[in-house]
């Protein structure tokens, strides 16, 4: 994909003092948290962290009475790991994070009692999965809030698994003890007219390591903004995302890593295809050193395949240092449609140039996908892609776009 260059442009003067704007929230960390909806005001669609989402479509779960109540999932057994219903006043509830947003506020407001997911340390050592499902959340606007906590030193694979019809907005906090070391899945395979907008929160210790993968095939709108506090000393976090946009779908994706403790480390690489008349992704990726994160070691990537005329993809990678005592930093950012040497590559040797370009949309996201570490859900979600790549005819290449820093 073709990179190309930024440049900054000199400041003007200030304005005088009686004409100057309110001044805006100069870094991430500063932005305004409340756990009741109230005290957000209503979503307009100008607000910076709202401007790519399609607002009017998810009015319902911004503004409207949400049911809060506990619904029905399915886990799978796995030794060391409990589930239970528990009420507001538990006091994990609120530690990883808290909303930045309206719908997530909204969230918070209406939820009864939150989901908690306990995972135990295992002596064996031994990495346990466990699958949690929701299918039956139904249609009507729904409120939902998750507290998983991995103790020190636990090992585990948890996948979120999330099919059928909803219209949900969450909160999903992971506390991560020392040394605890979690994989999270977060799959969203939702009905064609699904909402779903969810903050996920995560918070680790000393030594705790966090792969946070989401996966995005489905939903008519679906917004998911994972974030990482990178708390503890040595604390790893990895992000990863894959999603496939088709006609009329919005799928969103606002990540944020907070560095705080001293020599972290963190990586973010979300890859995504688009394809249809209206297909709509967006990407930000906000990534913060703090002043006390010495040593840290980070790079943010965002690459867009753009399949048929009439999608868009939005990237917006942005980095904050605030201490000059790093390993290193970094961002990426490109949107396109093919690489010409590589479907030249593979036709010179017989591939018709259809199926070419399949190959090269497959492997573009499988780099995500393989990640992941089980292989049984890789399979299923390898077939699911090519599912998504029969659908339509990949289009002829065109100019891409970029940046690197």
């Amino acid at each position: 994909m073709t990179q190309i260059e930024t440049t900054t442009t000199p400041q003007a003067a200030p304005a005088p003092t009686h004409m100057r704007a309110p001044v805006p929230v100069q870094t991430r960390s500063e932005r305004f948290t409340s756990t009741e909806v109230s005290d957000f005001p209503a979503v307009t669609g100008r607000e910076p962290m709202w401007k790519y989402t399609p607002v009017a479509r998810i009015q319902e779960l911004t503004t409207g009475e949400l049911d809060g109540s506990p619904y029905v999932y399915d886990v799978t057994a796995a030794k060391g790991v409990s589930t239970l219903w528990v009420g507001r006043e538990d006091s994990r509830i609120g530690r990883a994070g808290q909303p930045e947003d309206r719908a997530s506020a909204n969230a918070w407001t209406a939820f009864e009692q939150a989901l908690l997911v306990s995972i135990s340390a295992d002596l064996s050592g031994d990495r346990r999965e466990v699958t949690l499902t929701r299918s039956t959340l139904g249609g009507a606007p729904r409120a939902a809030h998750t507290v998983v906590e991995v103790a020190e030193g636990a090992t585990a694979t948890l996948i979120l698994q999330n099919t059928g019809a909803a219209h949900l907005t969450e909160n999903v906090e992971f506390l991560l003890g020392k040394d605890a070391d979690l994989t999270v899945v977060s799959l969203q395979e939702w009905d064609d007219d699904a909402l779903h907008v969810a903050a996920h929160f995560a918070e680790l210790a000393e030594g705790a390591r966090i792969k946070h993968v989401a996966i995005t095939l489905g939903g008519g709108v679906v917004r998911l903004n994972p974030s990482a506090h990178l708390a503890g000393a040595r604390s790893d976090a990895e992000l990863l995302g894959a999603y496939f946009a088709d006609a009329t779908q919005h799928l969103e994706q606002q990540v944020y890593v907070y560095h705080d403790g001293p020599e972290t480390r963190s990586r973010v690489t979300y890859k995504g295809a688009l394809q249809g008349e209206g297909a709509r992704t967006v990407w930000i990726g906000d990534v913060l050193i703090g002043p006390k994160a010495v040593g840290t070691d980070t790079y943010e990537q965002n690459r867009n395949l753009v399949l048929t005329d009439g999608a868009r993809a939005d990237s917006v990678p942005n980095l904050e240092i605030e201490t000059g005592d790093i390993v290193g930093a970094g961002h990426a950012s490109a949107t396109g449609r093919f690489d010409d040497e590589q479907l030249f590559y593979l036709q010179s040797r017989g591939i018709p140039e259809e199926e070419a370009r399949r190959l090269v949309v497959r492997g573009f996201l499988a780099e995500i996908v393989q990640q992941i570490g089980s292989p049984a859900l890789q399979e299923r979600l390898q077939a699911k892609i090519e599912a998504e790549l029969e659908a339509t005819s990949v289009t002829a290449s065109a100019p891409s776009a970029g940046a690197e820093h």
